[in-house]
């Protein structure tokens, strides 16, 4: 899927309709150094200040795969996910069970448990 109909609309302020697509919004945020939408999209109780992701510029990001989605509540939902990368040239893989929060329409990001 192209990113101007993926991932740029959220980008750009049109807020993520599901965890789900706020989680793969995320990871391409990643991928693009996109620190602002990173903090934005963070919920403000656990947002750190900074994410300093110039100085990870050694991290070529490969995939994302969402294994599960479920809505635990009506304003809560986790997405478990496997992102795939490589650092210093060695393949390495991050597994995470993230959890969200809808306030007022828009899901964050909570905190996330590495598996």
């Amino acid at each position: 899927m192209p990113y101007s109909t993926c991932c740029e609309p959220y980008h750009l302020g049109i807020a993520a309709p599901t965890p789900e697509t706020l989680m793969r919004s995320r990871y391409t945020a990643y991928v693009l150094g996109l620190e602002d939408y990173l903090l934005q999209t963070w919920h403000p109780d656990f947002r750190p200040v900074s994410l300093d992701l110039a100085e990870n510029e050694q991290i070529k990001w490969l995939g994302l795969r969402v294994n599960q989605t479920a809505l635990t509540s009506e304003n809560t939902a986790s997405v478990d996910f496997i992102a795939r990368y490589k650092i210093r040239g060695k393949a390495e893989r991050m597994h995470e069970l993230s959890q969200f929060e809808l306030i007022e329409n828009h899901w964050y990001y909570l905190t996330g448990e590495m598996k």
